[in-house]
């Protein structure tokens, strides 16, 4: 803990260089990930404060919307696609996921409650060939193109992607080796940025 208060002691000390931000944000993205802490968006992308608008969860899941029965996700989801008019959605799913190979293995979570009652919202229990493979690759891709599919029942997002103004994009990012893949819709792959 030590180093990480020591850099923030010395953070404050630049502020030329945050006083811009205090005129608001307009990222052009957001970005939907899991809460993992190998997993760190503005690394992977390389983005500045401002750039992204973050959404992590354990699993990078997108729960279900629910009409009158508001989350603090779907409000994210919505801010970022209304208020701010971000341009472009990434769920971003990664190796070695932990909720993922919960989910996969069938894992008995009843010691943590409310990590096994979050993961009932994954829609779906993801497919894997082979459950033991601890990159979990192949269930956390599919895991991340059933949030895209969840992510289109939102109406904010369904109604921009109905008029073009927005995108949405699954990434798959790999802990062990810091490669990034997308989904190609038309190939129906995971392949390199």
């Amino acid at each position: 803990m030590q180093p990480l208060i020591d850099n923030a002691r010395t953070f404050g000390q630049r502020p030329e260089e945050f006083a811009q931000l205090a005129q608001g944000q307009s990222p052009e993205v957001l970005f939907i990930t899991c809460s993992d802490s190998r997993v760190v968006p503005a690394l992977i992308t390389g983005a500045r404060p401002g750039q992204l608008f973050e959404l992590r969860t354990a699993g990078n899941i997108v729960p279900p919307y629910t009409s009158g029965r508001p989350t603090g996700e779907a409000a994210t989801i919505e801010y970022a696609v209304e208020v701010l008019g971000v341009q472009d959605v990434v769920v971003c799913g990664h190796s070695h996921c932990g909720a993922v190979g919960a989910l996969v293995r069938g894992d008995d979570l009843d010691a943590v409650p409310a990590v096994r009652d979050w993961l009932a919202h994954a829609a779906g229990r993801p497919e894997a060939a082979d459950p033991a493979d601890p990159t979990v690759a192949e269930a956390v891709q599919h895991h991340v193109l059933a949030q895209l599919s969840r992510l289109r029942s939102y109406p904010c997002v369904e109604r921009r992607l109905a008029d073009g103004r927005l995108r949405l994009r699954g990434w798959y990012y790999e802990v062990h080796t810091g490669a990034v893949r997308e989904h190609r819709p038309d190939a129906d792959a995971f392949e390199a940025l």
